[in-house]
């Protein structure tokens, strides 16, 4: 498919790091992901898929299509996408968690003046804080990319007290519309074919 710019996205990554203090939390049994559910022009039906690792320090999500796309014979609306995603997880009563870390991993190919951007924005239901990240990528650029956010402990968020927590995710990536007479033939994926956001989780005792 000959495209005039691609930018494959799935997050950003700019934060000051901060030190997270290690705590022990629930067992791997006692935790699980009962619900899953996302949608948005970036991520259709069966897109998305997710792991929760054993030892509960990090969640994966695998995206199969999140691509924007600008260029002659692109339509507009795939200038720009999103994905919102909610992850509901069950553990036991007394604990909450927070994501410290994020890493994000895809393929950016943008001709001299073209630009692209990206938000991340995490809030928990239940709950009126939020954190965002943002990311600007600018031509000419064509590579994969790996980042990482470290988020501060003051923006840390925490899910609420109880049996369960639910996580959303809000990702959007728009690019700028391109001169015509910069055409190219892009890629449009990374090395294996997937676009990859590593969450990483903390635990804690509820403290109130």
């Amino acid at each position: 498919m000959k495209l005039l710019s691609i930018l494959a996205l799935t997050g950003l990554a700019t934060a000051a790091p901060a030190v997270v203090e290690q705590r022990d939390g629930p067992s791997g049994h006692e935790v699980t992901i009962t619900g899953f559910a996302f949608g948005g022009s970036g991520c259709p039906a069966g897109s998305v898929g997710h792991i929760l690792s054993s030892d509960l320090t990090t969640l994966t999500l695998i995206y199969d299509d999140f691509i924007a796309q600008a260029g002659p014979n692109i339509e507009p609306r795939e200038r720009r996408k999103n994905c919102q995603i909610n992850v509901r997880l069950h553990f036991p009563q007394g604990w909450q968690f927070s994501i410290f870390k994020a890493d994000y991993r895809g393929h950016a190919t943008l001709p001299a003046g073209a630009t692209g951007s990206a938000k991340a924005t995490y809030y928990f239901s239940g709950s009126s804080s939020q954190i965002s990240s943002n990311e600007l990528f600018s031509g000419p650029i064509d590579k994969d990319y790996l980042k990482t956010d470290v988020f501060g402990v003051q923006s840390t968020i925490w899910s609420p007290c109880g049996k369960e927590g639910m996580l959303n995710i809000n990702s959007a990536i728009q690019l700028s519309p391109l001169d015509s007479t910069k055409a190219a033939l892009l890629t449009s994926e990374s090395t294996d074919l997937k676009f990859k956001q590593i969450h990483y989780l903390q635990w804690r005792k509820c403290t109130k």
